[in-house]
């Protein structure tokens, strides 16, 4: 595995949160299990990532999930990007599938993601031209040549505003799934357990990790007109440049009602 310093360190803030957050998942209180103990819970996970970041790169600006811009220096060369957690609702309904996702912007380009599932134990990895990882095992995302027998993953809501954008899809891909945690999806992405994904209005903290993993399991990310400004809009399509295609042959018309 590739070991950039600050890999190190996001991978080690990474397990630190998790690992707290596991622990809460494990033993809870049933009757405290609500949005106001898991809002709890993500703010310690944000202040232990942000403590192990600070330690060694005092001087770093970091961008929370949680309270926004928490430090913000006068030197923005270097971005830390955090969701604390990932698949929020999932962990209050105890549905083991969330996670932790750090991501490091060096000078407007993102270098290093971390993706850390602290249930499976599974660390997704990345760093700007060396690949992505599972655990130290390098990936690479779907071979899938069209929609066929495919399965996709998508944060829409299932209402009739969608219905004919999800009806597109699901009459000719295996199955279209919402997981509940965008950071994890982007990773499967990554890995070619699933082989696309789609979502709108996402925020920075959302996808950011997320993408990289996808660029560099060999894959593209795109916003909703095949250009590069889904991290201005939020705009998310992923997978390999067939089943982008395939999408966007599919249901072109729909995704630009999205971006109306």
């Amino acid at each position: 595995m590739f070991m950039h310093p600050m890999l190190n360190i996001a991978i080690s803030a990474a397990r630190v949160a998790g690992n707290l957050i596991a622990k809460f998942y494990e033993t809870p209180d049933n009757d405290e299990v609500n949005n106001c103990f898991v809002k709890k819970i993500k703010k310690k996970a944000e202040y232990l990532i942000v403590e192990v970041i600070r330690k060694f790169y005092p001087h770093h600006t970091i961008l929370s999930e949680e309270l926004g811009e928490l430090y913000y220096c006068k030197n923005t060369d270097v971005q830390w990007i955090i969701t604390p957690l990932s698949g929020t609702n999932n962990f209050i309904k105890r549905f083991p599938h969330f996670s932790v996702s750090i991501a490091v912007i060096i000078k407007k380009h993102t270098k290093i993601a971390v993706i850390y599932d602290p249930i499976r134990n599974e660390l997704f990895t990345a760093y700007s031209g060396k690949g992505t990882q599972l655990n130290g095992y390098r990936l690479r995302g779907s071979t899938a040549r069209n929609l066929n027998g495919t399965i996709l993953v998508t944060g829409f809501p299932f209402n009739h505003k969608n219905y004919n954008l999800m009806n597109k899809l699901l009459i000719q891909c295996a199955d279209l799934r919402r997981t509940g945690s965008t950071a994890l999806d982007l990773a499967y992405v990554a890995a070619g357990r699933v082989d696309g994904f789609l979502e709108m209005g996402l925020k920075k903290w959302d996808f950011t990790g997320g993408e990289l993993l996808v660029r560099e399991s060999g894959s593209l990310v795109t916003d909703f007109t095949g250009g590069p400004d889904y991290i201005f809009s939020g705009n998310l399509i992923a997978g390999n440049y067939r089943i982008i295609k395939a999408i966007f042959n599919t249901m072109h018309k729909e995704l630009m009602q999205c971006v109306e």
